[in-house]
């Protein structure tokens, strides 16, 4: 370390309980911090830049103090960065943990239509554009829509519309979307966006608390006639709402829910407020519900694809 830089940044959250007393050796960090890039193995700390097949340096960080036989290894440099899965059960299976290189790559591999690239930008300049879902997602969004041959769906929480009208676009003419949101300035966007792409009459919007217009459709009689549902609104209404959809959607149709890693934070035992712990909390109640099974995806922030038993 006497000729280089490089210092390593470690977020507490990310280590287990054993591993803290380990991380308090190096002090205070003075240095530009790496996103967890750093592995804990058998011994002291190394770190030690390495080249690789990129063009800017690689470095390999490594602890060496527990006696259990837990283990996690992160390589990471500016075109790569993989994961080794901490349960050696799992064979040392290789995991991609994406890049901003790599996410680049992903995203030009992705088949934008026109019409949804321009509210794309659109939203980009609103405010909490943030929420928007990335290309990305919606493309796996209208995919799952094709493969089930939906042509009900439902959506909670539409924001500007880029996922609704991703899955409007693939629906069949005749096909219906139930679009719930609740603020009105981001909704008008949606529907300017809806009316160009020429799906106005596919969709559906609802105006207001989307456990009002749930309700309402059960109350309509409209249990168990959707295909499909995305939830994508209020991350502490999640269960609420996913009980609502699961009477709505049939048999062996799916309900998607968004957010559901929450930029890393429910991993982190360290973190506890109230969305994250509603978040991690909903996601364990999932894993127990038989009456869904379930496959948790890292795209995105994190979604979870259930398809009702």
């Amino acid at each position: 370390m006497a000729n280089s830089s490089i210092n390593l940044v470690l977020h507490q959250g990310s280590m287990l309980p054993h591993e803290l007393p380990v991380a308090a050796l190096l002090g205070p960090s003075c240095f530009h911090s790496f996103s967890s890039t750093w592995a804990i193995t058998n011994g002291a700390i190394h770190v030690s830049p390495q080249r690789g097949k990129c063009s800017a340096i690689c470095y390999r960080f490594s602890f060496r103090k527990c006696t259990c036989k837990w283990k996690r290894l992160v390589r990471s440099c500016s075109t790569s960065e993989f994961v080794l899965a901490s349960d050696e059960n799992y064979g040392n299976k290789q995991v991609v943990s994406l890049t901003p290189r790599l996410y680049d790559y992903v995203l030009k591999n992705v088949r934008e239509p026109e019409i949804l690239r321009q509210l794309r930008q659109e939203t980009a300049s609103m405010r909490g554009s943030q929420m928007q879902v990335s290309p990305d997602q919606a493309q796996l969004l209208a995919m799952l829509v094709q493969i089930l041959g939906a042509e009900r769906c439902i959506e909670v929480g539409v924001y500007t519309g880029y996922s609704s009208l991703a899955i409007a676009l693939v629906l069949p003419d005749l096909g219906h979307l139930v679009a719930c949101e609740r603020d009105a300035k981001s909704l008008d966007v949606a529907k300017k966006y809806y009316q160009l792409a020429g799906v106005s009459h596919k969709v559906d919007v609802k105006l207001g608390l989307a456990m009002d217009s749930l309700e309402s459709l059960i109350l309509n009689g409209e249990a168990g006639s959707y295909d499909f549902a995305f939830i994508d609104a209020e991350k502490r209404m999640n269960e609420k709402y996913f009980e609502l959809l699961l009477q709505l959607v049939r048999v062996g149709g799916l309900i998607v829910i968004d957010n559901v890693l929450w930029h890393g934070k429910v991993a982190d035992p360290l973190v506890y407020d109230p969305k994250t712990i509603s978040i991690r909390n909903f996601n364990q109640k999932l894993m127990e519900d038989e009456r869904v099974n379930i496959s948790m995806v890292p795209i995105g922030d994190g979604m979870t694809i259930c398809r009702k038993r």
